[in-house]
C-alpha cells in the first residue's frame, strides 16, 4: 500500500526520538539560541539521518562535547545572487558553509540574462548535491526591461515549467523588478505572477510609495529589499511586505533601517545579502557579518538570529529550516562568542562541515558568451569618442556604498570638439557596448565618483542583461580593456597607458570563474589592487567593479546607462545625453 514506506519512515524516526536505538550524533552542553521560544537554555540535541530527532540524554554512534558552547540554527540568506560572488555555486558553499550559512533563497537572473531557461536548469542541477541547500526562485523579470538587450528571455511558460518541475526547490518567483509594467497593467508581466500565484512572489520596489506601493503588494509581490530609508521601511511593513533589510558589498542600507526593528514587528524582518563580491565574502563573511553587524547596531542576539533564520524559513514556506528542534534538518552552527557571532564548528544536515569548506562536487562547463558586433569583433578608441553638443551633460553620480544614483549635471572638458572625461572633476567616461551578438549597439555617457585618474576598468558582470559594461578617462585604454574582455571570455580588466595591470577571467556566461575560491579571491585582490593604480589620490571608493556593474541597472533610480542609451529610471525612459 502507498502508505507502507511513511508508516515505516515515522516508526524509525518516533523510536529514535525514543532513544529506542543510539543516534547518529549528540551535541552534548550545548546553551541553545532557541529562535522559537525566544530564549536560551541548555541543551543536549540528538540528531540521525540528518535531522534532530529530539533533546535529551541520548545514546549516540558519535559525541561532540561543546562544553557550554552557543548552539544556533544555520544561517539563510532570503535574497542572494550568486553570480556576483564570481564563484560557481559549490565554490560559493565553500566560502559561505563555514561561516554559518545552511542555505540561500537564490535569484540567478544574472545566468538567465545571459543563458536563458537552460542556465536556470544547469545551476539546478549543479547543486542538486550540495550540503549547501540552493533554493531558487523564477527570475521575473529577464530581460528586466525593453531599455536595453539581455541574451535571453525568461517567459511566463518558462517560470510555470520551473515552479511546477523543481517544486521542492523553486520557491516561486523571484524580485519583481518591473514595477512600472505592474502598474501599466502590462499583460506580460501580470502572466509571470499569475504563474506563480499559488508561490511566493519577491518584491522589488525601490521608492515605491503611496497608492503605487498598495497597487504592487495587492498584485502579490509579499517582500522588498530595496529600502534604503526608515520611512520606506516602515511604510511597507505596514502594508504586509515582509522587510529584507539589505547588506551588500555595495548595497549597504542595514544601518538606516535597523532603527524599523521592534519586539512586534521583528517576525517580519529578516536580514539578506543580495551581492556580495569574493574580497568581502572571505574577509568579512557572509551572514554571519550581517549577524554581527545587527547586534554591533543594538539588536538583541538572538533577535539577529532570528532575522537570519526562521524568519527567513517562515516567509519562503520552508518547512523543516530555520530553527533546532525535533523535525528541524539539523543545521546547527556553534558558537564560542554569540555576539561575536564566532564559529567553533558547523554541521550541515548533521554532517560536520570541513573548516576550509568541503570538496566540490558539481561542475560547470566554459561558454564563452562574449560576441561583439563591431567590425572584426573589436574595438576602436573611436568608438567611444562624445562628439560635443552642448556644454552641459546629464551624469551618473555614485553614492559610496549605494546602488542608487544620483542624476546630476556636469560640464564634460571639451576639446576639439570632443567631450572627455575630467578627473579634476572626478569625472570617467562610461560606455556599455553589446556583448550578445544582437546587434552592437554601444552607448556612452558620464560618470562621477568614481575616482579614476587615468585608464580605464571593464567588466562583463552589468547588471542585469550583463553586456560590455567599460569605465576611463582614455578612449584608447577603454578599447583595449573592452578587447581584452572579449578575447578573455568575459571578465573583469584594468588597464592603464595601453598595458593591462591586472585581469580576472569570468568564462562562465561572462559572469563566473571556473576556479576554485582561493584563486579567485587572489585575482580579485590583484584588480584592487590594480584600481589603486588608476584611482585618484583622493579615491577611497572600497567597491568599484561593484559599482561599475550596477551603473548599467535600469530599475534603481535614479540614473542608468544600458546598450540603448541612458535611462531616467524615475521616469523609465531613455532620455539624451545632452542637457
Amino acid at each position: 500500500m502507498e502508505f507502507d514506506s511513511t508508516v515505516a519512515f515515522l516508526t524509525r524516526r518516533i523510536g529514535l526520538a525514543l532513544g529506542e536505538e543510539p543516534v547518529d550524533l549528540l551535541l552534548k552542553n550545548t546553551r541553545l539560541v532557541n529562535v522559537l521560544s525566544g530564549d536560551i537554555h541548555e541543551a543536549d540535541i540528538a540528531v540521525s539521518d540528518g535531522v534532530v530527532v529530539g533533546f535529551g540524554d541520548y545514546e549516540a554512534r558519535q559525541v561532540v562535547d561543546c562544553q557550554g558552547r552557543y548552539a544556533c540554527p544555520g544561517l539563510i540568506d532570503g535574497h542572494i545572487h550568486i553570480e556576483s560572488t564570481l564563484l560557481t555555486p559549490w565554490e560559493f558553499a565553500r566560502a559561505a558553509a563555514p561561516r554559518g550559512t545552511c542555505a540561500v533563497v537564490w535569484d540567478p537572473h544574472e545566468i538567465a540574462n545571459v543563458l536563458g531557461r537552460q542556465g536556470i536548469e544547469d545551476m539546478l542541477a549543479n547543486t542538486e548535491r550540495c550540503p549547501l541547500t540552493f533554493f531558487i526562485m523564477a527570475s521575473s523579470c529577464v530581460p528586466a526591461t525593453t531599455m536595453e538587450t539581455s541574451g535571453a528571455a525568461v517567459t511566463a511558460e518558462d517560470i510555470a515549467w520551473l515552479v511546477q518541475r523543481h517544486h521542492d526547490r523553486v520557491l516561486g518567483l523571484a524580485e519583481l523588478m518591473n514595477y512600472p509594467g505592474l502598474l501599466a497593467k502590462d499583460p506580460s508581466v501580470l502572466a509571470k505572477i499569475a504563474a506563480c500565484h499559488c508561490a511566493v512572489i519577491d518584491g522589488h520596489a525601490p521608492l515605491v510609495s503611496g497608492k503605487a506601493l498598495n497597487a504592487y503588494v495587492l498584485a502579490g509581490p509579499s517582500s522588498d529589499h530595496e529600502c534604503t530609508d526608515l520611512d520606506e521601511a516602515l511604510e511597507k511593513l505596514r502594508k504586509g511586505m515582509h522587510l529584507f533589510m539589505r547588506e551588500g558589498s555595495d548595497e549597504k542600507n542595514l544601518a538606516d533601517l535597523i532603527a524599523a526593528v521592534n519586539p512586534h514587528n521583528a517576525q517580519n524582518i529578516s536580514m539578506v545579502c543580495d551581492d556580495r563580491d569574493p574580497f568581502d565574502l572571505t574577509t568579512n563573511g557572509h551572514m554571519d557579518h550581517n549577524v554581527r553587524m545587527a547586534v554591533r547596531l543594538g539588536v538583541d542576539p538572538l533577535r539577529a538570529v532570528q532575522m537570519a533564520s526562521i524568519n527567513t524559513a517562515r516567509h519562503f514556506g520552508m518547512r523543516g529550516r530555520g530553527a533546532v528542534a525535533p523535525g528541524y534538518r539539523a543545521d546547527v552552527v556553534l558558537l564560542d562568542d554569540l555576539e561575536e557571532f564566532r564559529i567553533w564548528k558547523c554541521f550541515l544536515a548533521g554532517e560536520e562541515v570541513p573548516p576550509g569548506g568541503f570538496a566540490p562536487q558539481g561542475r560547470v562547463t566554459a561558454v564563452n558568451t562574449v560576441c561583439l558586433s563591431t567590425p572584426g569583433g573589436r574595438l576602436g578608441a573611436e568608438d567611444f569618442a562624445i562628439i560635443q553638443v552642448k556644454d552641459e551633460v546629464r551624469c551618473i553620480g555614485v553614492i559610496p556604498g549605494q546602488i542608487v544614483t544620483k542624476s546630476v549635471a556636469v560640464r564634460p572638458r571639451m576639446a576639439d570638439g570632443f567631450a572627455h572625461a575630467d578627473p579634476a572633476q572626478d569625472l570617467a567616461k562610461l560606455a556599455v557596448v553589446e556583448r550578445h551578438g544582437k546587434g552592437g549597439h554601444i552607448a556612452l555617457g558620464f560618470m562621477q565618483g568614481l575616482g579614476m585618474a587615468r585608464g580605464a576598468i571593464a567588466g562583463t558582470v552589468a547588471h542585469d542583461s550583463h553586456n560590455l559594461v567599460v569605465a576611463g578617462v582614455c578612449d584608447e585604454d577603454m578599447a583595449l580593456a573592452g578587447n581584452v574582455l572579449a578575447e578573455a571570455g568575459g571578465g573583469y580588466c584594468v588597464v592603464a597607458d595601453g598595458e593591462v595591470l591586472a585581469l580576472l577571467k569570468l568564462p562562465y556566461a561572462g559572469l563566473m570563474s571556473l576556479k576554485p575560491l582561493e584563486y579567485v579571491v587572489r585575482d580579485y585582490e590583484r584588480l584592487r589592487a590594480a584600481f589603486t593604480r588608476v584611482a585618484l589620490n583622493k579615491a577611497n571608493y572600497t567597491h568599484p567593479f561593484m559599482a561599475l556593474s550596477f551603473s548599467s541597472l535600469p530599475v534603481i533610480p535614479e540614473l542608468k546607462l544600458t546598450d540603448k542609451g541612458l535611462v531616467d529610471v524615475n521616469r523609465f525612459e531613455v532620455v539624451d545625453l545632452w542637457l
